[in-house]
């Protein structure tokens, strides 16, 4: 069995954080959600992953390499004619899919637990398609399956009323026979080949197309809200702490935390866990809360920070407190005092969200 990856579209509701760069690059508990993906499949026993990326695209391969240090083998397939939706995504793929079974993922789903089971089913019930599903509170943002009497009769894209409370989710495995359905698709209204569309008329040219439940977490990080909720949850799964770097005797630690190579926490610090602190980084004199993600090379003092994902090399000398928030690499945040004129400065991208 393969596997594919989609990790091409442009991330344009997670903008200003995607605007210069690929959206599965951003890092969860201080690794990126391609990773994370492809760790989810290598797992699994998958040892073939197909990566699907942007026509001209070289972020991913400069941070996954060849695979090897994941045992697998990774190759890249650039998404010709852009982002044509995720049917379109097995269609592009199809030299590297030959005709194997795979399972495909899209790069930006977060689940805890492993695939295992559902690739069992797959073979178990000799389904030429498996779907996993997952109960959402607002399915209209996903492709919503209509069951009776325990069967998929139909797959919906965004339905206006969902037929059910369950999302499709962004796992499926297929034999090979859904590349014969994706090579008839026509677009539609949005101009794009709808996976939905494909798992319907798989349906009713009579193929198998089973599901099963996703009973742990899952989530779809199209939002920012969903990138904090996803960095909570993964950092929620830590196991024990792992201290790499340096701590004083000054400083309070509670909880789960892990603290990487070369970090540094000091002064009349506090971390409270589960909490990650990236290479290099340096906490002074501050509070460091619950689900906080903090990346490499950040210098932090006098600060309080909680429930927020810093990447890399970001500055905070403020004793304003920060909750719920997402920064970018190279993000600097000082107290309005330390220059003149005072007053709130900023420099804010697009789609953004601030309150002061």
């Amino acid at each position: 069995m393969k596997g594919l990856i989609a990790a091409g579209g442009r991330g344009t509701r997670l903008r200003p954080i995607t605007t210069n760069r690929n959206k599965h690059t951003i890092p969860l508990v201080n690794k990126t959600m391609i990773e994370h993906a492809v760790e989810k499949l290598a797992q699994a026993g998958i040892r073939e992953i197909g990566i699907t990326i942007n026509e001209g695209d070289t972020e991913l391969s400069q941070i996954l390499g060849d695979g090897s240090r994941y045992g697998v083998d990774i190759t890249y397939i650039e998404q010709t004619g852009g982002a044509l939706g995720v049917a379109h995504v097995i269609h592009n793929a199809r030299q590297f899919l030959g005709e194997e079974d795979f399972v495909f993922y899209l790069g930006d789903n977060i689940i805890l637990g492993d695939i295992n089971e559902f690739i069992q089913v797959f073979y178990q019930d000799k389904l030429n398609a498996l779907l996993a599903l997952s109960i959402v509170k607002d399915p209209e943002r996903f492709g919503v399956p209509r069951i009776e009497s325990g069967r998929i009769v139909e797959v919906i894209e965004k339905p206006d009323n969902p037929p059910s409370q369950y999302a499709v989710a962004g796992i499926y495995i297929y034999d090979k026979n859904i590349l014969s359905i994706v090579e008839e698709l026509q677009p539609s209204s949005r101009g794009e080949y709808e996976i939905s569309d494909a798992h319907t008329a798989l349906i009713n040219k009579g193929f198998e197309v089973g599901y099963a439940e996703i009973t742990g977490w899952w989530k779809d990080t199209g939002k920012p809200q969903d990138l904090l909720e996803g960095n909570q949850l993964l950092l929620s799964q830590l196991k024990e702490s792992s201290i790499q770097g340096q701590i004083e005797h000054t400083v309070t630690v509670e909880g789960i935390v892990v603290l990487e190579q070369g970090a540094f926490v000091k002064g009349n610090s506090f971390i409270r866990g589960p909490v990650i602190i990236g290479k290099d980084s340096i906490i002074e004199d501050s509070y460091i809360g619950p689900y906080t993600s903090i990346g490499v090379n950040c210098n932090i003092k006098g600060a309080e920070i909680e429930h927020s994902l810093l990447m890399n090399d970001n500055t905070i000398h403020s004793s304003k407190r920060i909750v719920d928030s997402i920064l970018g690499n190279s993000v600097r945040i000082t107290n309005k005092e330390h220059t003149f004129p005072t007053g709130h400065k900023l420099v804010i991208g697009d789609n953004s969200q601030v309150e002061l």
